[in-house]
């Protein structure tokens, strides 16, 4: 019984151990993770390589975001922030909560290395993360005074390390305001915000600006000022960010579709669906509800395959059902759905475009019936489309016949529409200007191929590099995809 006991004592330090051991292993802790941000902030001042490092810094700060709390915040600020940022430390800390208790914590368990300077990147950061905290509780009245304070602040300083970071508070600048229903206050702020942007060739500013300036005016339903602006600001040729093309796109889609452009609109859209990054679910959802209504405008029909895609079929069910009463051209079945999804049309401004399809769904019944019948009289007509007059029918048959929707003949004395023989179309010279425009295009591509391929004059004069430059070259262009890769991923 001796031994027993003692074999049982024995035993109960490793059951404890056991139990613990698993718990052993953390995740990185908070403190150290803002050391690295800050540590990474330094390094681009230094090397000024902002498009590798930047990457990195908020992909670092989405991992941070979810671990934020207050005593986090304020311990990062005590620390971060010295002197020159004395004024900025006392802002910050008096937004936050608990901010006499962070003060004393900051005496014993710092989250950063007290530095002897604090460089304006540093300073700008932390009101980013007070900024992302504040927007997260979905305290938007505080957001609207931090962002007030954080784009002052980053205006003061005339730094390209500066830009990227200064460009996502301008974003949550908006958004605080969007969310309180004031976006049309910051409009002559962002105004003068892109002006100074294009003088300091700030052009990831510039991007982000311009986007929320069309933003701005579109929730307002001003598309002609955002055009006029959009026409006239000044952009580089080709976007320094993907995320802020693809935005881009979608704007310049919606004032196209607006403005009856639906060829180009159609195009800016369906660049912005392939472009965009495979998580931005929200987004892809918002460009193709547009997409579906514009291909509908312009008489094609969508496929089934689209409304299927993974993430997107449950928000897309609404213009499927819409998409199929178009096809069938059932006006009743049309004016259902229509009615059926009523409000969340207008929530996703798009019940002007499904007004507009109303003449679009008579036009496919009329091109059915032109299919079915050879002769039929309009009064039939005006009942299979459920018209209110035989004059209504007769009004649109005529128009349709003009266009070329339908090969009939309208006989008005004798109050039918017959239906022509359809043509035998290898015998016109469709097949011909098709085959032409394919040619053509098969053509461009060639040419803008081998214009690619072409070398720099006196480029077999030049030293050729070393075997250890070379692969020095190559490990840093590793690194720059890898990081402009990362920050396409995180941006959204």
């Amino acid at each position: 019984m001796a031994q027993n006991d003692k074999m049982q004592t024995d035993d109960q330090p490793s059951t404890t151990s056991a139990a613990v051991a698993p718990s052993a292993p953390e995740p990185p802790q908070v403190q150290d993770m803002l050391r690295s941000v800050v540590a990474l902030l330094e390094k681009s001042v230094k090397m000024k390589e902002t498009r590798m490092l930047l990457g990195r810094l908020f992909r670092q700060t989405a991992t941070v975001r979810k671990q934020l709390t207050v005593e986090v915040l304020c311990q990062f600020i005590s620390g971060a922030l010295v002197a020159e940022a004395a004024d900025s430390k006392t802002f910050l800390l008096g937004q936050l909560d608990q901010a006499k208790s962070s003060m004393q914590n900051d005496e014993t368990t710092p989250s950063v290395p007290a530095p002897t300077t604090t460089i304006p990147e540093v300073e700008v950061y932390a009101y980013l993360l007070v900024l992302v905290f504040v927007i997260d509780a979905r305290d938007y009245q505080k957001a609207k005074i931090v962002a007030e304070k954080a784009v002052a602040r980053a205006g003061a300083f005339n730094r390209r390390t500066l830009d990227a970071i200064a460009a996502r508070i301008y974003f949550y600048y908006s958004l605080a305001y969007e969310s309180t229903g004031n976006l049309a206050e910051i409009r002559s702020t962002l105004l003068g915000l892109h002006r100074t942007a294009v003088l300091r060739h700030d052009s990831i500013g510039q991007e982000t600006l311009m986007n929320l300036l069309l933003r701005n005016y579109l929730t307002y339903n001003l598309y002609d000022q955002a055009e006029k602006f959009r026409s006239k600001a000044q952009k580089a040729e080709v976007f320094r960010s993907n995320q802020q093309y693809c935005r881009y796109l979608y704007y310049l889609g919606r004032i196209r579709t607006i403005q009856l452009d639906y060829t180009d609109a159609k195009e800016c859209l369906q660049q912005a669906s392939r472009k965009a990054p495979a998580v931005a679910h929200g987004f892809l959802v918002a460009v193709y509800k547009w997409l579906i209504l514009v291909r509908l405008l312009l008489g094609e029909v969508p496929d089934r395959q689209e409304f299927a895609q993974p993430g997107l079929g449950r928000a897309l069910q609404p213009y499927l059902e819409l998409t199929q009463a178009v096809r069938s051209g059932d006006l009743v079945a049309f004016g259902q759905v229509a009615a059926k999804y009523e409000n969340l049309f207008r929530a996703d401004r798009t019940r002007n475009l499904i007004t507009r399809l109303h003449h679009n769904v008579i036009r496919t019944g009329l091109r059915r019936i032109n299919l079915a019948y050879s002769r039929i009289s309009l009064t039939d007509v005006a009942t299979k489309l459920h018209l209110a007059s035989v004059e209504d029918a007769e009004c649109i048959v005529a128009k349709a016949i003009r266009d070329g929707a339908i090969e009939a003949v309208l006989d008005h004395e004798g109050g039918f529409m017959a239906s022509r023989e359809v043509v035998d179309v290898y015998s016109t010279s469709e097949p011909q200007a098709a085959f032409h425009a394919r040619i053509a295009f098969c053509l461009d591509l060639h040419n803008e191929a081998v214009k690619a391929m072409r070398f720099e004059p006196d480029a077999h004069k030049k030293k050729l590099e070393s075997a250890e430059a070379r692969l020095e070259r190559l490990a840093q262009e590793q690194e720059v995809a890898k990081a402009m890769a990362e920050e396409d991923d995180d941006e959204f």
